[in-house]
């Protein structure tokens, strides 16, 4: 599947959350909706899996070797990303 696939479906499963939260579904229902979301789960799971493995590709060094690191931002790259670009006030933004 796609890049725009995997956001509808990622969509799609935030929406059968929100459904099975509401109640009021019938028991039928509930597992229909339930195994859809297991499905979609997957899928998306399978799909970070392979963009991971692309990232460890591309961040290998010129002997083949990965150097593995946690993402984080420590507070040093957030406090000069902050004076870098100072209308960035918000602290959910993506590094990148």
């Amino acid at each position: 599947m796609t890049e725009k696939n995997f956001e509808k479906s990622l969509a799609e499963l935030e929406k059968i959350v929100e459904k099975m939260e509401e109640g009021g579904l019938t028991l039928n229902e509930s597992l229909a909706l339930f195994e859809k979301g297991v499905k979609l789960a997957r899928f998306l799971r399978e799909e970070l899996d392979k963009a991971e493995k692309k990232i460890s590709i591309l961040l290998k060094n010129e002997q083949g070797e990965v150097k593995e690191e946690p993402f984080s931002l420590s507070e040093d790259a957030e406090d000069s990303e902050s004076e870098e670009n100072p209308d960035s006030g918000s602290d959910e933004e993506l590094p990148f």
